[in-house]
């Protein structure tokens, strides 16, 4: 009897990553399926862009590594979903005065929950992805965890601390092994012309990375001029819309006070924008809530260890306790610019703890 081939299906996003990541599949003896998630809609400004993730050139990059590496490949349509799920999330989140994370929002309700069920519907075993993490069985804990990428720099675990245990258990990460340089080689060593793209920063449904500009076009009813404030309430200049900032921004604000200041708070409800000096952006406490927890089916009496609360800052040493919904996190140092919006990622070692979503300082 032959032996059944492990069907999986990939996410490509046409970038040298997934590229490589079917390749490696593939050796390892998968049957793997390439397939692109549509999720904007189709206009000229999103079909015009070279590279962007979400571009029609970027789909034609994906079919062209399908090809030459002989797997099946297809669209599949997440058009609906992302728009309620992301781009409506991201946008009612700024009009809050809080700073999102589209990444993890779309990590949570598409790749990993929407994408793996249609996966499942195809009778596939695994999905997989190009991002830079390790999904291992741990016998101690007796359950599926997450760890740090061999690549540190590239390491994405800060956006995927939201997965379960069904998602960890029916999901692949070739990439957790490899360095960048390591899957740029590979990928120029097979013949994939996508070996030396760029790559993608941008948030993917905003191709200037204009966000207020974005906001201000689906919104225009919720965003208006308001005052720059210090933190005794005096006026101190006019600002263009709360979308704009963000706690810690400097530069782009548009005044001119005769020194350095920073965003220190936003308040919505009077459409107001405080603005201090760099020490007032200091905290060592926060409140985070929408918890999950790898490791452990709860969440533990302590957590100790350090975090990151926001993706390309390092990490830091701190406490967790549970409180209310969620965690109070005490720093052993102030930590700079904490925003609520963004998530706090909790580590021991090498190990993803879990993490949440800042809701108060």
């Amino acid at each position: 009897m032959e032996f059944l081939k492990k069907k999986v299906v990939l996410g490509m996003s046409g970038g040298v990553d997934s590229s490589v990541a079917a390749y490696l599949l593939k050796q390892e003896g998968y049957d793997v399926i390439g397939v692109t998630m549509s999720v904007i809609p189709r206009d000229k400004e999103f079909d015009e862009r070279e590279g962007g993730c979400c571009s029609l050139s970027s789909v034609e990059d994906a079919r062209r590594v399908a090809e030459k590496l002989d797997i099946p490949f297809y669209v599949m349509n997440f058009k609906d979903v992302f728009e309620r799920k992301v781009i409506n999330y991201f946008v009612e989140e700024y009009l809050q005065g809080r700073t999102p994370n589209p990444c993890i929002a779309c990590n949570k309700f598409i790749k990993f929950d929407e994408f793996l069920r249609k996966a499942k519907g195809l009778g596939a075993d695994y999905i997989a992805t190009g991002h830079y993490a390790k999904i291992e069985w741990n016998e101690d804990f007796g359950r599926y965890i997450m760890k740090r990428s061999m690549d540190a720099k590239k390491d994405q675990t800060y956006v995927l601390y939201n997965m379960t245990q069904y998602q960890l258990e029916h999901t692949l990460m070739p990439l957790g092994s490899y360095t960048k340089e390591k899957i740029r080689e590979i990928a120029e060593d097979i013949g994939l012309n996508v070996h030396d793209k760029p790559d993608s920063e941008e948030i993917c449904f905003i191709p200037d990375n204009d966000h207020g500009r974005f906001i201000s076009e689906r919104r225009p009813d919720k965003v208006k001029p308001g005052y720059f404030v210090d933190k005794n309430g005096n006026i101190l200049g006019k600002h263009n819309g709360i979308v704009n900032y963000t706690i810690g921004q400097r530069k782009g604000l548009g005044i001119a006070l005769g020194k350095r200041v920073f965003v220190q708070n936003i308040i919505p409800e009077k459409n107001l924008v405080v603005l201090g000096d760099e020490e007032e952006i200091f905290k060592n406490k926060l409140y985070a809530e929408d918890i999950n927890i790898i490791p452990y089916a709860n969440i533990p009496c302590e957590i100790n260890g350090t975090a990151k609360i926001r993706y390309g800052m390092r990490e830091a040493e701190m406490v967790a306790k549970p409180y209310k919904n969620g965690v109070l996190v005490e720093f052993k140092e102030p930590q700079r610019a904490i925003t609520k919006g963004q998530s706090i990622v909790f580590y021991d070692g090498d190990i993803v703890v879990g993490g949440g979503i800042i809701k108060e300082i």
